[in-house]
């Protein structure tokens, strides 16, 4: 409908008609931004100079958690059509052919960081000149969001986990008062599921739970609004709180419980809070945690919390904002081993559901319909049921729609004192500053404040075919790393503008986004110069924006922007190889690399097997990395070898490569192979990969036998190596008449240094 919107549209801003969207994006969602009781105060004025709005119009929906008739007798019209609307809102976003065009949308937009999978939405939002309000950018004077959902998270996700906490520990053997606990979508209101958990609550306090499980301790991650919520529930089971170094005392209890074989019944369970002080420790031990420090430099600290806490946790509920630049909280090489010496961990209720984040073992997302997986690290297998060996895992992403009723309510009760501005003015100018800011677009136009998405869209680094180098004709960079409250403060603004008025370029080779206001975010670029007094003085201003917004730790102000600088590269910005004789390209300068161009520069011509060597040409290895420094540190005293920097997202100057060499072998991750392939069959050159075929590469074998291209893959130790072996142990079998019955095979785990003397003589160099 987007474009086919009437003339003289541009009028309706302002019109005081207010739509409400029916919701699509999921079968769960039955929220609402505004409830019928939030209507009738718009429509009424709420009082003498209260808010209010001229008309709503909602979008008839037989899923939302209020039924249309109770809209209508709060005096809002029911209808599909929404032209007559000024301003449309809802919770997610509405689908791209519903957007009317000339209108003000106000939803989670999710586009603000640039992500990659809503910037069509974006696109869409520009192309029909809308005017786009973010719940998400809306913060009180405090700082904090105004809108948000955390804490009905919480409380969903914890009373969800309970439920399945019953069917795990009736798998183990045990009938513990849990397993009579529904999902939070079983009640029809919070106050039901709780009245449901105060009854489960009563059956511990006056029946108790058994010993042989006991104690149960719920260690909850972070302070924020989800964990909260969550605590808000388990508050409602008997209970003591401890500190995290009070764990091992009461993890004494269970193994004389277990020594004595007792059959005493334990009458309460234990909570424990711990944030990132808990999880990490300085690596210099004269050291203490600093917060401030470990935001701006966690590779400072070494992870513990699989030391200190996990070994006494039954439950981890991860409530906490997490970035990959920080040590993980449980990787699955720790959670074996903690398996192995009698952990009591029974499950892990991921509420922030943060997909191969903080927890390395939780790879996927689950559904409110089925929302537990179990994942065994003894076989690093994945299962869809409750019984058999290892931990079970809640990882849901649409938690606070479980309590539809409640949300929509605590939503709608901010939501509604905002309404009638934002339905009352055509320009945003007119608003209050802290609706200003939230208005990522209006006009067909990104406003000030977020005018560096295209700038951060543009130089992300993407699978996608890029059409210019990111850091063009640049012969000196460093890798600058940002964190604070970039995005909130807008103080990537600031940092992308002396980049650019300076004269460098960028590359946004990293970004994590605070969820919230309260969140650190952390981007790193790579800046680039032509020379290093314009380095020098891209850095220089640099240090001082980070200075004017330090913060003093010491007087218990924040850090608003935190600035670390890596070391200066040069590297020669013409990628053109003047050498003669066959050419081989190495895409990737990690530790599989240098063996690789040692064995190849040092072998005569490979296409010329069967002549004697005085007549084969020397073969010039190639390594390419996204960094100078990497290629050459890998090529270091290795003759017939020239490093060089390349971005593989740069089609141009991969193509530019490619065409100078024989064969190229791509060692970087298994995603980059199919552009990387495309590339080498376009230009015919035969191509090497050491990582599994996906259908994106399988895609491409008709392609390469047309234009006479050999793309050789799964070409490693895994696969690769146990391939050829396993191949050579059936065939052998075969010779001998024998018949395979079954075959296992394992590989993959690395021997340390130490036990170099195995079979394959193979080691982590």
């Amino acid at each position: 409908m987007g474009s086919a919107a009437t003339e003289g549209n541009d009028t309706l801003l302002g019109n005081g008609v207010v739509g409400i969207l029916a919701e699509t994006c999921n079968m769960w969602e039955r929220r609402a931004p505004l409830t019928p009781s939030h209507c009738a105060r718009l429509l009424l004025g709420g009082g003498k100079n209260g808010p209010r709005v001229n008309r709503i119009i909602v979008q008839p929906s037989t899923r939302r958690i209020h039924h249309d008739a109770q809209y209508e007798d709060a005096g809002c019209e029911i209808s599909e059509d929404l032209s007559e609307c000024g301003l449309i809102i809802g919770i997610k976003q509405p689908k791209l052919q519903m957007i009317l065009s000339d209108r003000a949308y106000a939803f989670f937009s999710h586009t603000h960081k640039a992500q990659k999978e809503n910037m069509p939405l974006l696109d869409k939002i520009l192309e029909e000149r809308v005017s786009l309000f973010d719940y998400e950018l809306i913060v009180g004077d405090d700082g904090k969001r105004s809108l948000a959902f955390g804490k009905f998270a919480g409380r969903a996700g914890l009373i969800d986990f309970l439920h399945g906490l019953g069917q795990r520990y009736l798998s183990l053997g045990y009938s513990t008062p849990f397993l009579s606990l529904g999902q939070s979508h079983m009640y029809p209101s919070l106050a039901a599921a709780k009245a449901a958990v105060i009854v489960v609550a009563e059956e511990i306090a006056t029946f108790g739970l058994p010993s042989g499980i006991c104690p149960i301790v719920f260690v909850f991650t972070g302070v924020g609004n989800v964990s909260q919520g969550a605590q808000e529930i388990f508050k409602l089971l008997p209970h003591t709180f401890v500190d995290a170094e009070k764990l091992p005392e009461i993890f004494q209890a269970r193994n004389l419980s277990k020594q004595s074989q007792s059959t005493k019944r334990v009458f309460q369970l234990y909570g424990c809070v711990v944030t990132s002080r808990d999880m990490v420790s300085h690596k210099d031990p004269t050291r203490q945690f600093d917060k401030g420090d470990y935001y701006a430099h966690p590779e400072h600290y070494t992870p513990v919390f699989h030391e200190r806490i996990a070994p006494y946790a039954s439950v981890i509920v991860n409530c906490m904002y997490w970035e990959k630049r920080f040590p993980p909280l449980l990787n699955m090489d720790q959670l074996q081993q903690l398996m192995e010496t009698g952990c009591p961990l029974v499950g892990v209720c991921d509420i922030t559901c943060d997909i191969g984040g903080s927890i390395e073992f939780i790879n996927k997302s689950t559904s409110i319909e089925r929302p537990f997986f179990r994942y065994d690290p003894s076989k690093n297998s994945y299962h869809d049921d409750m019984e058999g060996a290892g931990v079970v895992c809640l990882a849901v992403d649409i938690l606070p729609t479980e309590f539809s009723k409640e949300a929509s309510q605590h939503f709608g009760n901010i939501l509604s004192r905002l309404v009638a501005s934002l339905a009352s003015v055509k320009q945003p100018a007119e608003l209050p500053s802290y609706l200003r800011r939230a208005c990522i677009a209006h006009a067909g136009r990104l406003t000030p404040l977020y005018e560096y998405i295209p700038r951060m869209r543009n130089t992300m680094i993407d699978l996608a075919p890029a059409k210019t180098n990111p850091l063009p004709d640049k012969k000196y960079s460093t890798l600058v790393s940002l964190s604070g409250h970039l995005f909130d403060k807008f103080l990537i603004n600031e940092a992308l503008d002396i980049i650019e008025t300076a004269g460098g370029s960028f590359h946004l080779v990293r970004c994590e986004v605070g969820q919230s206001t309260d969140d650190m975010s952390y981007s790193e670029l790579e800046v680039g110069a032509d020379d290093t007094a314009t380095l020098d003085k891209i850095i220089d201003s640099l240090t001082s924006l980070a200075n004017e917004h330090g913060g003093d730790h010491d007087a218990g102000q924040e850090i608003e922007l935190a600035l670390k600088i890596g070391k200066v590269n040069e590297y020669e910005t013409d990628v053109t190889i003047d050498k003669g004789g066959p050419k081989i390209l190495i895409l990737g300068a990690g530790r599989v690399c240098r063996p690789a161009a040692e064995f190849l520069a040092s072998y005569p011509d490979i296409c010329t097997y069967g002549v004697d060597d005085h007549d084969a040409d020397q073969i010039h290895v190639i390594v390419a990395s996204l960094y100078q420094k990497d290629a050459e540190e890998t090529v270091d005293g290795i003759e017939n070898t020239t490093a060089t920097q390349l971005d593989v997202a740069d089609i141009g100057s991969l193509s530019d490569l490619v065409s100078q060499v024989e064969v190229v072998i791509s060692l970087l991750p298994a995603s980059f192979h199919a552009a990387i392939a495309g590339v080498c069959i376009e230009l015919k050159k035969h191509m090497v990969t050491a990582s599994y075929v996906d259908e994106s590469m399988s895609n491409l074998s008709q392609a390469a036998k047309d234009a006479g291209v050999t793309i050789l893959c799964e070409m490693g130790l895994d696969p690769g190596i146990d391939h050829l072996m396993s191949m050579k142990m059936i065939d052998e079998a075969h010779a001998r008449k024998g018949k395979i019955k079954a075959f296992t095979s394992y590989c993959g785990g690395l021997p340390s240094p130490a036990a170099a003397n195995n079979p394959l003589a193979y080691k982590f160099r």
